[in-house]
Protein backbone atom coordinates (compact mmCIF):
# COMPACT_ATOMS: atom_id res chain seq x y z
CA UNK A 1 0.00 0.00 0.00
CA UNK A 2 1.08 3.88 -0.18
CA UNK A 3 1.00 5.72 2.76
CA UNK A 4 1.02 9.62 2.39
CA UNK A 5 1.33 12.21 4.56
CA UNK A 6 0.39 16.43 4.86
CA UNK A 7 2.51 18.94 6.58
CA UNK A 8 0.26 21.16 8.72
CA UNK A 9 0.59 25.13 9.02
CA UNK A 10 0.82 26.30 12.37
CA UNK A 11 1.68 30.19 13.74
CA UNK A 12 5.43 31.65 12.10
CA UNK A 13 6.30 27.76 11.01
CA UNK A 14 4.23 28.44 7.81
CA UNK A 15 6.81 29.33 5.67
CA UNK A 16 9.16 26.50 5.96
CA UNK A 17 6.42 23.69 6.41
CA UNK A 18 5.75 25.00 2.31
CA UNK A 19 9.52 24.35 1.80
CA UNK A 20 9.74 21.01 3.58
CA UNK A 21 6.60 20.27 1.67
CA UNK A 22 8.31 21.23 -1.52
CA UNK A 23 11.90 19.03 -0.92
CA UNK A 24 9.82 16.62 0.04
CA UNK A 25 7.00 16.22 -2.27
CA UNK A 26 8.47 13.13 -4.01
CA UNK A 27 9.17 10.99 -0.81
CA UNK A 28 5.52 10.47 0.27
CA UNK A 29 4.52 14.36 1.15
CA UNK A 30 1.37 15.44 -0.47
CA UNK A 31 -0.01 18.81 0.56
CA UNK A 32 0.15 21.01 3.27
CA UNK A 33 -3.42 21.76 5.74
CA UNK A 34 -3.98 24.91 7.86
CA UNK A 35 -7.23 25.14 10.54
CA UNK A 36 -9.20 27.68 9.67
CA UNK A 37 -8.53 28.87 13.66
CA UNK A 38 -5.45 29.27 12.83
CA UNK A 39 -5.82 30.81 9.42
CA UNK A 40 -7.79 33.90 10.60
CA UNK A 41 -6.21 37.05 11.84
CA UNK A 42 -5.99 40.94 11.69
CA UNK A 43 -3.14 40.65 9.93
CA UNK A 44 -3.24 42.73 6.29
CA UNK A 45 -3.83 39.48 3.88
CA UNK A 46 -0.08 40.16 2.08
CA UNK A 47 1.61 39.96 5.48
CA UNK A 48 -0.05 37.02 6.24
CA UNK A 49 2.72 34.00 6.37
CA UNK A 50 -0.08 31.63 5.96
CA UNK A 51 -1.34 33.21 2.71
CA UNK A 52 2.50 32.96 1.48
CA UNK A 53 2.98 29.43 2.04
CA UNK A 54 -0.34 28.65 0.24
CA UNK A 55 0.64 30.95 -2.22
CA UNK A 56 4.34 28.77 -2.80
CA UNK A 57 2.51 25.43 -2.61
CA UNK A 58 0.07 26.78 -5.25
CA UNK A 59 2.97 27.76 -7.97
CA UNK A 60 4.94 24.75 -6.70
CA UNK A 61 2.40 22.73 -7.48
CA UNK A 62 1.56 21.21 -4.09
CA UNK A 63 -2.15 20.27 -2.55
CA UNK A 64 -3.17 22.79 -0.24
CA UNK A 65 -6.65 22.14 1.94
CA UNK A 66 -8.28 24.07 4.98
CA UNK A 67 -10.48 22.77 7.68
CA UNK A 68 -13.03 24.94 5.37
CA UNK A 69 -11.92 22.37 2.61
CA UNK A 70 -10.18 21.92 -0.68
CA UNK A 71 -8.71 25.70 -1.79
CA UNK A 72 -6.88 24.09 -4.59
CA UNK A 73 -5.24 21.10 -6.76
CA UNK A 74 -2.31 20.83 -8.58
CA UNK A 75 -4.33 20.99 -12.14
CA UNK A 76 -4.67 24.86 -11.35
CA UNK A 77 -1.78 25.70 -12.05
CA UNK A 78 -1.03 26.45 -15.68
CA UNK A 79 2.16 28.67 -16.72
CA UNK A 80 3.64 29.78 -19.57
CA UNK A 81 7.55 31.05 -19.67
CA UNK A 82 8.89 32.79 -22.89
CA UNK A 83 12.57 33.73 -21.41
CA UNK A 84 14.76 31.11 -20.11
CA UNK A 85 18.06 29.99 -20.91
CA UNK A 86 17.75 26.38 -22.13
CA UNK A 87 22.08 25.92 -21.17
CA UNK A 88 21.55 27.86 -17.73
CA UNK A 89 18.10 25.48 -16.87
CA UNK A 90 20.36 22.15 -15.76
CA UNK A 91 20.36 20.86 -13.15
CA UNK A 92 23.42 20.60 -10.44
CA UNK A 93 23.22 17.05 -9.89
CA UNK A 94 23.45 16.76 -13.96
CA UNK A 95 26.64 18.73 -14.34
CA UNK A 96 28.05 16.50 -11.90
CA UNK A 97 26.95 13.63 -13.49
CA UNK A 98 27.74 14.70 -17.02
CA UNK A 99 31.64 15.84 -15.85
CA UNK A 100 32.26 12.51 -14.03
CA UNK A 101 31.04 10.71 -17.73
CA UNK A 102 33.49 13.27 -19.63
CA UNK A 103 36.32 13.03 -17.09
CA UNK A 104 35.93 16.59 -16.43
CA UNK A 105 37.34 17.86 -12.84
CA UNK A 106 35.28 20.48 -11.34
CA UNK A 107 35.92 22.62 -8.24
CA UNK A 108 32.64 21.66 -6.19
CA UNK A 109 32.02 17.92 -5.83
CA UNK A 110 28.61 17.86 -4.34
CA UNK A 111 25.29 19.41 -5.64
CA UNK A 112 25.38 22.17 -2.72
CA UNK A 113 28.85 23.19 -3.23
CA UNK A 114 28.38 23.68 -7.01
CA UNK A 115 25.25 25.81 -5.74
CA UNK A 116 27.20 28.07 -3.87
CA UNK A 117 29.89 28.32 -6.26
CA UNK A 118 27.48 29.42 -9.35
CA UNK A 119 24.71 31.11 -7.73
CA UNK A 120 24.51 35.00 -7.83
CA UNK A 121 23.48 37.18 -4.48
CA UNK A 122 21.54 40.42 -5.03
CA UNK A 123 23.23 43.54 -6.22
CA UNK A 124 26.00 41.94 -8.67
CA UNK A 125 26.11 42.46 -12.06
CA UNK A 126 24.86 41.45 -15.81
CA UNK A 127 28.52 40.32 -16.43
CA UNK A 128 28.78 38.19 -13.35
CA UNK A 129 25.79 36.47 -14.32
CA UNK A 130 27.75 35.74 -17.56
CA UNK A 131 30.65 34.57 -16.40
CA UNK A 132 29.23 32.27 -14.72
CA UNK A 133 28.59 30.20 -17.68
CA UNK A 134 32.06 29.45 -17.72
CA UNK A 135 31.96 26.98 -15.29
CA UNK A 136 29.40 24.44 -16.43
CA UNK A 137 29.08 25.18 -20.10
CA UNK A 138 32.12 23.16 -20.97
CA UNK A 139 30.51 20.36 -19.08
CA UNK A 140 27.51 20.24 -21.82
CA UNK A 141 29.04 21.67 -24.79
CA UNK A 142 30.35 19.38 -27.68
CA UNK A 143 28.96 16.21 -26.56
CA UNK A 144 25.42 15.48 -28.06
CA UNK A 145 24.33 13.19 -25.42
CA UNK A 146 24.82 16.03 -23.00
CA UNK A 147 22.98 18.24 -24.84
CA UNK A 148 20.28 15.67 -25.44
CA UNK A 149 19.90 15.22 -21.65
CA UNK A 150 19.63 19.15 -21.13
CA UNK A 151 17.16 20.02 -23.23
CA UNK A 152 14.41 16.45 -22.40
CA UNK A 153 15.43 17.48 -18.70
CA UNK A 154 14.57 20.82 -19.48
CA UNK A 155 10.98 19.52 -20.37
CA UNK A 156 10.83 17.70 -16.70
CA UNK A 157 11.76 20.09 -15.19
CA UNK A 158 9.34 22.27 -16.38
CA UNK A 159 6.48 19.56 -15.74
CA UNK A 160 7.08 19.93 -12.56
CA UNK A 161 6.53 23.26 -11.65
CA UNK A 162 3.44 23.43 -14.04
CA UNK A 163 4.48 25.09 -17.24
CA UNK A 164 2.59 23.92 -19.87
CA UNK A 165 4.46 25.79 -22.35
CA UNK A 166 8.22 27.12 -22.70
CA UNK A 167 10.47 28.73 -24.92
CA UNK A 168 13.99 27.71 -23.77
CA UNK A 169 16.85 29.68 -25.81
CA UNK A 170 20.63 28.56 -26.70
CA UNK A 171 23.19 30.03 -28.59
CA UNK A 172 24.07 26.86 -31.02
CA UNK A 173 27.70 27.44 -31.86
CA UNK A 174 28.84 27.73 -27.87
CA UNK A 175 27.48 24.22 -27.83
CA UNK A 176 29.14 22.90 -30.45
CA UNK A 177 32.70 22.17 -30.97
CA UNK A 178 33.25 22.29 -34.75
CA UNK A 179 35.61 25.25 -34.54
CA UNK A 180 39.47 25.78 -34.57
CA UNK A 181 39.39 27.18 -30.83
CA UNK A 182 35.84 26.26 -29.28
CA UNK A 183 34.57 28.80 -26.96
CA UNK A 184 33.45 25.98 -24.05
CA UNK A 185 33.81 22.42 -25.68
CA UNK A 186 37.32 20.70 -24.89
CA UNK A 187 38.41 20.27 -27.66
CA UNK A 188 37.22 20.49 -31.96
CA UNK A 189 35.31 17.98 -33.37
CA UNK A 190 32.34 17.19 -35.32
CA UNK A 191 29.49 18.15 -33.76
CA UNK A 192 28.07 20.84 -35.66
CA UNK A 193 25.79 24.55 -34.62
CA UNK A 194 23.07 22.26 -36.96
CA UNK A 195 23.78 18.93 -35.03
CA UNK A 196 23.06 21.21 -31.84
CA UNK A 197 20.09 22.12 -32.95
CA UNK A 198 18.53 18.66 -34.32
CA UNK A 199 19.52 17.49 -31.12
CA UNK A 200 17.78 19.83 -28.83
CA UNK A 201 14.48 20.23 -30.86
CA UNK A 202 14.71 16.16 -30.59
CA UNK A 203 14.74 15.92 -27.16
CA UNK A 204 12.43 18.95 -26.27
CA UNK A 205 10.06 17.32 -28.42
CA UNK A 206 10.48 13.41 -27.03
CA UNK A 207 10.27 15.62 -23.85
CA UNK A 208 7.30 17.63 -24.51
CA UNK A 209 5.91 14.21 -25.69
CA UNK A 210 6.73 12.69 -22.43
CA UNK A 211 6.00 14.93 -19.96
CA UNK A 212 2.94 16.49 -21.35
CA UNK A 213 4.16 20.17 -21.92
CA UNK A 214 4.60 21.90 -25.65
CA UNK A 215 8.42 23.19 -25.45
CA UNK A 216 9.67 25.43 -28.54
CA UNK A 217 13.63 26.50 -29.08
CA UNK A 218 14.96 29.97 -29.70
CA UNK A 219 17.99 30.21 -31.08
CA UNK A 220 20.62 33.17 -30.35
CA UNK A 221 22.98 35.31 -31.93
CA UNK A 222 25.82 36.20 -29.55
CA UNK A 223 27.23 39.92 -29.57
CA UNK A 224 30.70 39.31 -29.71
CA UNK A 225 30.21 36.97 -32.59
CA UNK A 226 28.94 38.90 -35.73
CA UNK A 227 30.22 35.99 -37.99
CA UNK A 228 27.57 33.49 -36.23
CA UNK A 229 24.53 35.73 -36.56
CA UNK A 230 23.90 34.51 -40.59
CA UNK A 231 23.85 30.92 -39.87
CA UNK A 232 21.55 31.38 -37.14
CA UNK A 233 18.94 32.50 -38.99
CA UNK A 234 19.62 30.07 -41.77
CA UNK A 235 18.85 27.62 -39.17
CA UNK A 236 15.98 29.46 -37.69
CA UNK A 237 14.88 29.40 -41.17
CA UNK A 238 15.67 25.58 -42.04
CA UNK A 239 14.20 24.34 -38.56
CA UNK A 240 11.36 26.53 -38.28
CA UNK A 241 9.23 23.99 -38.11
CA UNK A 242 10.25 21.59 -36.57
CA UNK A 243 10.15 22.84 -32.91
CA UNK A 244 12.66 26.00 -33.64
CA UNK A 245 10.12 29.23 -33.24
CA UNK A 246 12.77 32.47 -33.38
CA UNK A 247 15.98 34.09 -32.92
CA UNK A 248 17.48 36.66 -30.39
CA UNK A 249 20.34 38.68 -29.67
CA UNK A 250 21.76 38.07 -26.23
CA UNK A 251 25.11 38.64 -23.70
CA UNK A 252 25.26 42.54 -22.80
CA UNK A 253 22.50 43.18 -25.05
CA UNK A 254 23.21 44.29 -28.86
CA UNK A 255 24.14 47.84 -28.88
CA UNK A 256 27.36 47.28 -30.63
CA UNK A 257 28.30 51.52 -31.28
CA UNK A 258 28.65 50.80 -35.18
CA UNK A 259 26.51 51.86 -38.14
CA UNK A 260 24.40 49.33 -37.43
CA UNK A 261 23.82 49.05 -41.92
CA UNK A 262 26.68 47.32 -41.83
CA UNK A 263 26.25 45.12 -38.89
CA UNK A 264 26.11 41.22 -39.18
CA UNK A 265 23.70 40.85 -36.60
CA UNK A 266 20.78 43.14 -38.66
CA UNK A 267 21.56 41.53 -41.63
CA UNK A 268 20.03 38.22 -39.98
CA UNK A 269 17.66 39.69 -38.78
CA UNK A 270 16.64 41.14 -42.28
CA UNK A 271 17.20 37.40 -43.51
CA UNK A 272 15.11 36.36 -40.79
CA UNK A 273 12.27 38.84 -41.31
CA UNK A 274 12.66 37.86 -45.06
CA UNK A 275 11.48 34.08 -44.04
CA UNK A 276 8.75 34.74 -41.20
CA UNK A 277 11.00 33.98 -38.57
CA UNK A 278 9.91 35.31 -34.82
CA UNK A 279 12.44 37.85 -33.28
CA UNK A 280 13.29 38.50 -29.74
CA UNK A 281 15.76 41.14 -28.45
CA UNK A 282 17.59 41.60 -25.12
CA UNK A 283 17.56 45.25 -24.65
CA UNK A 284 17.38 47.97 -21.64
CA UNK A 285 18.17 45.63 -19.39
CA UNK A 286 21.21 47.19 -18.03
CA UNK A 287 21.83 49.53 -20.82
CA UNK A 288 20.58 52.64 -22.02
CA UNK A 289 16.66 52.53 -23.18
CA UNK A 290 18.17 53.88 -27.03
CA UNK A 291 18.86 50.03 -27.47
CA UNK A 292 14.60 49.52 -27.19
CA UNK A 293 14.48 51.97 -30.51
CA UNK A 294 17.34 49.84 -31.69
CA UNK A 295 15.71 46.54 -31.08
CA UNK A 296 12.18 48.05 -32.66
CA UNK A 297 13.68 49.91 -35.74
CA UNK A 298 17.28 48.06 -36.66
CA UNK A 299 16.07 43.88 -36.09
CA UNK A 300 12.04 44.67 -36.11
CA UNK A 301 11.63 42.83 -33.16
CA UNK A 302 8.44 41.61 -31.83
CA UNK A 303 9.44 41.52 -28.05
CA UNK A 304 11.95 42.48 -25.85
CA UNK A 305 13.66 40.68 -23.14
CA UNK A 306 13.76 42.20 -19.41
CA UNK A 307 13.37 46.00 -21.02
CA UNK A 308 13.47 47.75 -17.27
CA UNK A 309 15.23 50.91 -18.26
CA UNK A 310 12.86 51.58 -20.85
CA UNK A 311 11.18 53.46 -17.84
CA UNK A 312 14.39 56.07 -18.10
CA UNK A 313 12.88 57.45 -21.64
CA UNK A 314 9.17 58.22 -21.66
CA UNK A 315 9.50 57.92 -25.45
CA UNK A 316 10.94 54.45 -25.56
CA UNK A 317 8.60 53.34 -22.93
CA UNK A 318 5.59 55.07 -24.97
CA UNK A 319 6.29 53.78 -27.89
CA UNK A 320 6.66 50.02 -26.29
CA UNK A 321 2.77 50.59 -25.08
CA UNK A 322 1.61 52.04 -28.33
CA UNK A 323 3.03 48.60 -29.91
CA UNK A 324 1.90 46.62 -27.69
CA UNK A 325 5.24 45.38 -27.64
CA UNK A 326 6.02 41.82 -25.19
CA UNK A 327 8.15 42.66 -22.63
CA UNK A 328 9.98 39.62 -21.15
CA UNK A 329 10.69 40.32 -17.69
CA UNK A 330 12.88 38.01 -14.98
CA UNK A 331 11.98 39.35 -11.07
CA UNK A 332 15.04 37.96 -9.39
CA UNK A 333 17.41 38.26 -12.53
CA UNK A 334 16.68 42.25 -11.94
CA UNK A 335 17.88 42.24 -8.85
CA UNK A 336 21.43 40.30 -9.47
CA UNK A 337 22.37 41.61 -12.41
CA UNK A 338 21.29 45.73 -11.28
CA UNK A 339 18.28 45.89 -13.99
CA UNK A 340 15.89 47.02 -11.08
CA UNK A 341 18.26 50.06 -9.57
CA UNK A 342 16.12 50.30 -6.94
CA UNK A 343 15.90 46.99 -5.79
CA UNK A 344 12.14 45.81 -5.04
CA UNK A 345 11.39 49.32 -4.08
CA UNK A 346 9.23 50.88 -6.80
CA UNK A 347 10.35 47.83 -9.46
CA UNK A 348 9.77 48.57 -12.99
CA UNK A 349 7.91 45.15 -13.40
CA UNK A 350 5.14 46.79 -10.90
CA UNK A 351 4.90 49.80 -13.21
CA UNK A 352 4.24 47.82 -16.10
CA UNK A 353 1.57 46.11 -14.46
CA UNK A 354 -0.42 49.23 -12.75
CA UNK A 355 -0.33 50.74 -16.61
CA UNK A 356 -1.50 47.54 -18.60
CA UNK A 357 2.11 46.86 -20.57
CA UNK A 358 2.59 43.58 -22.27
CA UNK A 359 4.51 41.76 -19.83
CA UNK A 360 5.55 38.49 -19.09
CA UNK A 361 7.04 36.56 -15.84
CA UNK A 362 10.31 34.17 -16.70
CA UNK A 363 13.00 32.89 -14.86
CA UNK A 364 16.13 33.31 -16.69
CA UNK A 365 19.16 31.41 -16.20
CA UNK A 366 17.55 29.40 -12.83
CA UNK A 367 20.89 27.27 -12.24
CA UNK A 368 22.69 30.86 -11.39
CA UNK A 369 20.03 32.83 -9.97
CA UNK A 370 19.21 29.72 -8.15
CA UNK A 371 15.21 30.21 -8.80
CA UNK A 372 11.98 28.81 -10.13
CA UNK A 373 9.44 30.26 -11.92
CA UNK A 374 7.05 29.85 -8.82
CA UNK A 375 9.96 32.23 -6.88
CA UNK A 376 9.78 34.72 -9.75
CA UNK A 377 5.83 35.09 -9.03
CA UNK A 378 6.35 35.00 -5.28
CA UNK A 379 8.98 37.87 -5.64
CA UNK A 380 6.37 39.66 -8.22
CA UNK A 381 4.24 39.61 -4.94
CA UNK A 382 6.84 41.19 -3.23
CA UNK A 383 7.42 43.84 -5.57
CA UNK A 384 3.66 44.54 -5.12
CA UNK A 385 1.97 43.43 -8.01
CA UNK A 386 -1.47 41.19 -7.08
CA UNK A 387 -2.61 37.94 -8.55
CA UNK A 388 -4.78 39.19 -11.22
CA UNK A 389 -2.10 41.07 -12.54
CA UNK A 390 0.23 37.95 -11.97
CA UNK A 391 -2.15 35.69 -13.76
CA UNK A 392 -2.88 38.24 -16.61
CA UNK A 393 0.73 38.16 -17.31
CA UNK A 394 0.52 34.55 -17.85
CA UNK A 395 -1.81 35.24 -20.32
CA UNK A 396 0.02 37.82 -21.68
CA UNK A 397 2.26 35.50 -22.44
CA UNK A 398 0.47 32.75 -24.00
CA UNK A 399 -1.39 35.47 -26.44
CA UNK A 400 2.90 36.85 -26.83
CA UNK A 401 4.50 33.73 -27.36
CA UNK A 402 6.17 32.61 -30.78
CA UNK A 403 3.89 29.36 -31.11
CA UNK A 404 1.40 28.56 -34.19
CA UNK A 405 -1.99 29.98 -33.91
CA UNK A 406 -3.83 26.51 -33.46
CA UNK A 407 -1.37 25.93 -30.77
CA UNK A 408 -2.49 29.90 -29.10
CA UNK A 409 -5.71 29.30 -29.46
CA UNK A 410 -5.53 25.93 -27.62
CA UNK A 411 -3.07 27.50 -24.47
CA UNK A 412 -5.77 30.08 -24.23
CA UNK A 413 -8.26 28.16 -24.01
CA UNK A 414 -6.68 26.06 -21.38
CA UNK A 415 -5.95 29.26 -19.01
CA UNK A 416 -9.32 30.09 -19.65
CA UNK A 417 -10.30 26.97 -18.09
CA UNK A 418 -8.03 27.37 -15.05
CA UNK A 419 -8.13 31.07 -14.24
CA UNK A 420 -10.87 32.09 -15.82
CA UNK A 421 -11.57 35.05 -18.80
CA UNK A 422 -8.62 37.69 -18.91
Amino acid sequence: MSLDSEIYLYSEWSEEAASLCKEFRNSGVVGIDIAMSEFLSDQHPDECPHRQAFLTAKYDVIHRTTHAGEVGEPANVYEVELHVHLDAAIKPQTILDLASKRGIKLKSTTAEALNAEIVMKDNESLDSLLQAFDIFIPVIAGDRDAVYRLAYEFCETCSQHGIKYVEGRYSPHLLANTFSKPQYARESGSFSPRDVVMTINEALQKGSQDFNILAKSIIGCVKHRPDWSMEVATLAKEFFNDGTVAIDISESEFNSGRDLNQSAHKHAYEEAIRCGVHRTVHAAEVQHPSTIFQALDELQTERVGHGYRCLDDPKAYSRLKQENIHLETCPISSLRTGGARNGKVNHPILTFANDGVNFSISTDDPIILGNDLSEDYLMALEFGLNIEQIEQSIFNAARSCFATEREKKQLLKELVEVYGKH
